[in-house]
């Protein structure tokens, strides 16, 4: 799988998770109905099935979507919640998918 591929799917995954989190967080916050759990649930599963389409070991890849969840959570603060990120969170956000990347991309013999 070439970079641009898996880095669309991780994206993918974890806006997946991102929504299936939030949607009950807003539920829970009296902020949304409770008919937003349905949205949330079918989101979750397709998080899963998501971290299914990896073709490498899903140890590998549940460490490597740990790098592009924080940046996409990062992400998120910013553009839904209206909190602009700071330095140190993206330094952060740098670290993480470095360490992703490592994971992911390292030549394997």
């Amino acid at each position: 799988m070439n970079l641009i591929t898996t880095t669309a799917l991780f994206v993918a995954t974890a806006l997946a998770e991102i929504i299936g989190c939030y949607l009950p967080w807003l539920w829970m916050k009296d902020r949304a109905p409770a008919w937003v759990l349905l949205p949330a649930a079918a989101s979750l599963v397709a998080f899963v099935w998501l971290l299914t389409l990896h073709p490498t070991a899903a140890g590998r890849v549940y460490a490597a979507y740990g790098g592009v969840y924080v940046c996409v959570a990062v992400l998120w603060l910013w553009l839904v919640d209206g909190e602009r990120p700071h330095l140190w969170d993206v330094t952060g956000v740098a670290v993480a998918l470095a360490g992703m990347a490592i994971i992911m991309f390292a030549p394997r013999g």
